[in-house]
């Protein structure tokens, strides 16, 4: 490994450079910062004092510790100051130009052996550092927003790079408290490679008034446990940061998915980039302000107008999980519930599937026995869908087949009364191509819960050309009774979760078939730097992979844009019969119970 790196400089003292100064400062290293602007340089010093003040307050560390932290910390407004750092970090803004002009200063500053960092996230490293008196010792080391929070640190190779240098940085990453994960020069790195494209496909979504801000927001934290919607993350990232990002992604990958969507260009041109100047996609209550205050797209308190029609009884057909969980959400909330399947002894073991998850809830004190046995009583297992007839709403939940759900709306017709509401709970097929087939079509709504539905808070609901505006209302009532957060979204493939979260893990899929990333790196990676509760591909292999390839290729169907075209290893390992957890291999083994 290279000479330890105990003088590190940061060039560029803003958000970024300043948090990645205060962690190296934290560690012990001797850290120089430089800026040109001496105002930047002074907020810096006041930040690391503020923090250090609120550490020693809440005694994570003592006074004589931050006062070496402080001291450890010097500001210069010349790059000159850096000719003894081991390491330099550059966080100055992101165009070719001025890191050049800094990487072209630096070379007549440091010693040879000194390390040449870029934090970009956008640009090419390769390109940096062949401009550079020494290629062989440039590289990246991309900290993610807050750094001292923010335990991902991408280390970016070129073809150009010493290994000894990469070692290096990776070791101190480690010693920083870091997950270093290496990554190979492309733009966007692993992270932001594949948050920009979900990100950009979000404001896509909205500019095409598909579904509200708001509802994006809430259907992807709540559908995917995501910690921020991926508008209100636009705004934080910046929306001009955002379009440069994924400018720099388009050239390099001509993928359609990357062209940033027109609203991003718009928005930075009117100067409404997000919450640092006040106002993006949502507007806040000052720039750099963090609480979103009402504006004219804000939905108003009566949108709800419309009056609903009335459900006390609820139908639902099926006998798997889905159809289980569902059941128990409506009997939990008061409703007698009719649970049909093709046998009396297919509804019957369904029950007994809901009877043993109300136990769960007991044991852990979530509910009391009592609740349990009036829930229980409120279902009804029955055998055939005739038991439908005096139900006011029918869900069903069956087999995600196009045939399969054609036959069984046609019975629902004949036989659930007039005035009752047909819900459908597809995930990717055309709620029209169901409702059609009815003699009833305004009577049928998309009511997308997800797996499992009694913990998942989200359901999309899915309205028709056809669909009347009562029951729309009905189905929106319904949900805030059973305690869900309803969206509403329109009739088209992978509504907005599975919209934006397939082409997502397609993505992840690709990197790994062009060994840019390995399975670990990508998931850590995503889970470190994103936020995400699990990564792409432990997501993949839990959801199966089989049902994420039929939603990719109906995606793929839909929109006809080769960048949703399933990847090949995805298709291979489906033909394998290995599709995740469920059959004890998928991206990885699993051990059989």
């Amino acid at each position: 490994m290279d000479t330890p790196l105990t003088t590190i400089a940061v060039v560029g003292l803003g958000t970024m450079g300043t948090g990645i100064a205060e962690v190296l400062a934290r560690a012990g290293r001797e850290v120089v910062g430089i800026d040109i602007s001496e105002a930047a340089a002074r907020q810096a010093v006041a930040s690391l004092e503020a923090s250090t003040a609120r550490s020693v307050a809440r005694e994570r560390i003592t006074e004589q510790e931050r006062r070496d932290i402080l001291a450890r910390f010097r500001t210069f407004s010349d790059l000159q100051a850096a000719a003894d750092a081991e390491l330099v970090i550059e966080v100055v803004p992101e165009t070719y130009e001025i890191k050049q002009q800094v990487f072209r200063e630096l070379d007549a500053v440091v010693s040879p052996a000194a390390i040449l960092a870029t934090g970009t996230n956008a640009l090419s490293v390769t390109r940096l550092a062949a401009e550079s008196q020494r290629p062989e010792r440039v590289l990246g080391l991309h900290f993610f927003n807050p750094a001292p929070a923010m335990k991902l640190v991408e280390v970016v190779s070129s073809v150009l790079t010493a290994p000894p240098a990469v070692e290096s940085v990776t070791q101190l990453a480690r010693e920083l408290g870091k997950e270093p994960v290496a990554v190979g020069d492309r733009p966007g790195f692993v992270a932001d490679g594949l948050l920009f494209g979900y990100l950009n496909q979000a404001a896509a979504m909205y500019e095409a008034n598909y579904a509200s801000r708001e509802d994006i927001d809430a259907a992807m934290k709540l559908g995917c446990g995501l910690p921020m919607g991926p508008l209100a993350l636009l705004d934080l990232i910046g929306i001009d940061t955002a379009r440069t990002v994924l400018e720099a992604m388009y050239t390099a990958s001509h993928d359609r998915l990357h062209a940033p969507a027109p609203v991003l260009g718009q928005l930075s041109e009117a100067g409404l980039t997000g919450r640092k100047a006040g106002r993006g996609f949502y507007t806040y209550d000052a720039p750099g302000g963090q609480t979103v205050v009402p504006d004219a797209l804000t939905p108003a308190e009566s949108a709800g107008a419309v009056t609903g029609r009335t459900v006390s009884s609820v139908g639902v057909a099926g006998s798997g999980t889905m159809a289980s969980g569902i059941a128990e959400v409506f009997a939990k909330a008061g409703y007698a519930v009719v649970l049909a399947a093709r046998s009396q002894e297919k509804a019957d073991t369904a029950k007994a599937r809901i009877a043993k998850s109300l136990g769960r809830s007991v044991a852990k004190g979530r509910l009391t026995e009592e609740a349990r046995d009036e829930t229980l009583a409120r279902i009804t297992p029955a055998g055939s869908l005739d038991s439908f007839a005096d139900v006011d709403l029918a869900v069903e939940a069956v087999a995600e087949d196009l045939e399969v759900k054609r036959q069984l709306f046609q019975t629902l017709d004949k036989v659930c009364k007039p005035g009752a509401v047909l819900a459908t709970t597809t995930s990717s097929l055309p709620v029209v191509a169901v409702a059609r087939v009815t003699s009833r079509p305004e009577d049928v709504i998309g009511m997308h819960f997800f797996n499992p539905a009694p913990a998942m808070k989200l359901v999309e609901v899915v309205r028709t050309v056809l669909t009347a505006d009562d029951v729309h209302a009905t189905v929106r009532e319904v949900c805030v009774k059973v305690r869900k957060h309803p969206v509403d979204c329109g009739d088209r493939a992978g509504f907005i979760v599975n919209a934006l979260l397939f082409p997502y893990l397609n993505n992840a899929i690709k990197m790994v078939e062009e060994h840019y990333a390995t399975l670990d790196d990508i998931d850590a990676a995503m889970k470190l730097g994103g936020g995400y509760p699990m990564g792409p591909f432990e997501l993949l292999d839990v959801v199966g992979l089989d049902v994420s390839l039929a939603i990719e290729k109906v995606l793929h169907s839909e929109f006809r844009d080769p960048g949703l075209a399933p990847a090949p290893l995805l298709e291979h390992l489906v033909a394998a019969g290995c599709l995740g957890r469920k059959t004890g291999r998928g991206f990885r083994e699993y051990a059989r119970r």
